[in-house]
């Protein structure tokens, strides 16, 4: 094991890894975001917004889990995989969709009862979004190996998804 790997940061993605730190997490980190931003921009309450969030990321991953068996089905080189194995690997592959939901979702329920104001759930709820893009853009580099400066710029890079979203609701709103 290098240096590199002994990275706090690298064991904390370790520890969150299938589910987090996948294409499937970046890909639905995205995807909360926008959904945050679009329903929050209606001056819909955190309520709304949870269930606006939950029901279409169930959706979105129920609909790449089958997306994913149907591929995967029948065809895994040499070897030919049943419905079981193919839903059984297409779920562990998808996890990170499910994941991704959950800090925003966890700040959208202290919204709903009332904890933090709905405002302030939704504001932050959207912005937990772009700190997770930055932290899954970060470790993404770090693992490759990658100087310093670059994971910074991977951060922003991949944060910038979310800043998108922060300002398309400033325009919306």
């Amino acid at each position: 094991m290098t240096a590199a790997d002994q990275h706090p940061i690298l064991r904390t993605h370790r520890a969150l890894r299938p589910g987090f730190g996948t294409e499937a997490a970046v890909y639905g980190t995205i995807l909360v975001s926008g959904l945050i931003a679009v329903s929050s921009a209606h001056g819909e309450t955190s309520v709304v917004v949870l269930i606006t969030v939950g029901v279409t990321v169930m959706v979105f991953w129920a609909a790449h889990v089958y997306a994913g068996a149907v591929a995967r089905l029948g065809d895994e080189g040499a070897e030919h995989i049943g419905v079981r194995t193919a839903i059984r690997r297409s779920v562990r592959h998808s996890l990170g969709m499910l994941s991704s939901a959950g800090v925003p979702a966890l700040i959208l329920l202290a919204g709903t009862t009332r904890l933090i104001p709905d405002d302030a759930a939704n504001e932050v709820a959207l912005w937990s979004g772009t700190v997770i893009l930055a932290f899954l853009g970060y470790v993404a580099f770090l693992r490759r190996g990658s100087g310093m400066w670059t994971r910074i710029l991977g951060a922003v890079g991949t944060a910038s998804f979310g800043v998108v979203f922060v300002i398309l609701k400033a325009f919306v709103h």
